[in-house]
């Protein structure tokens, strides 16, 4: 069943991201943690974007990621009909995309990377205003296709909302019309209040691994306990960990390991 494959999948995923590299800790790592987009401190750090050139040189990761994604999006009705299409977000979420669609057909598209300084959907229609002749979104579609977004993980949903805007406002700058987005598909959820704001914005939020609620623990046996266990109590309670002290004694625990 479908359910189980994904779960199987999610599980291997998982541990193979943290083998290559891509979930990071600032045990094993960098003992000064990691400042995330947000402003706020963690003790670990998820990047997918090395996923189709792993330092391995196995592209086995790849392939399942591109197998579960393809999953994902059959579940929710995305077939190569010529009405489906997918939109990869700059960066990791382009290769994720690619992947989907040499296994499933549906053609996919990518949002361009926005300078720094563009950080809200308003800025994007500033942006557009300024810089009118250039593409928010590259590839082709058309009044009436149905869109879905890739891409790599989901935090709090801002960078999910930059990239909406982007395709809502390249549509608007084609003049395509009927345009329908409603779904966004992620490898990894990190849990930390992306699926409520997907909610309230009205988006369904479609995510393979909830790392809080069941990813960090198909990590257990992996992780030194003292990784485990400050990763667990950090995606119970952020806040707390933004406390200079208890940075400075995780930091001097991995110093001293």
């Amino acid at each position: 069943m479908p359910k189980d494959k994904l779960e199987e999948l999610g599980r291997k995923i998982v541990k193979s991201l943290y083998e290559e590299g891509m979930i990071r800790t600032w045990y094993k790592d960098n003992p000064d943690g990691w400042k995330l987009a947000s402003g706020l401190y963690s003790p670990f750090f998820i990047s997918l974007r090395p996923i189709s050139s792993v330092r391995s040189g196995s592209i086995e990761l790849y392939k399942m990621a591109g197998e579960a994604i393809s999953i994902m999006l059959n579940d929710a009705g995305f077939v190569a009909d010529g009405r489906h299409r997918i939109v990869g977000i700059a960066m990791a979420g382009i290769a994720l995309a690619n992947a989907a669609t040499l296994n499933t057909g549906i053609p996919s598209l990518y949002t361009r990377k926005l300078p720094e300084e563009v950080k809200t959907p308003k800025d994007v229609e500033e942006y557009l205003g300024a810089h009118g002749q250039k593409a928010l979104v590259e590839g082709d579609f058309n009044p009436g296709d149905t869109l879905a977004i890739i891409d790599d993980l989901v935090s709090t949903f801002g960078s999910k909302e930059l990239a909406i805007s982007q395709i809502q406002q390249e549509a608007k700058r084609r003049g395509i019309s009927n345009m329908k987005l409603n779904d966004i598909f992620v490898l990894l959820d990190r849990e930390q209040g992306g699926r409520e704001r997907a909610k309230e914005l009205g988006y369904n939020l479609h995510a393979l691994i909830s790392f809080k609620s069941v990813g960090v623990h198909w990590l257990k046996d992996a992780l030194q306990p003292i990784e485990y266990d400050t990763i667990v109590s950090y995606l119970k309670n952020p806040k707390d960990y933004q406390n200079s002290e208890i940075q400075q004694k995780l930091k001097s625990i991995a110093s001293q390991k």
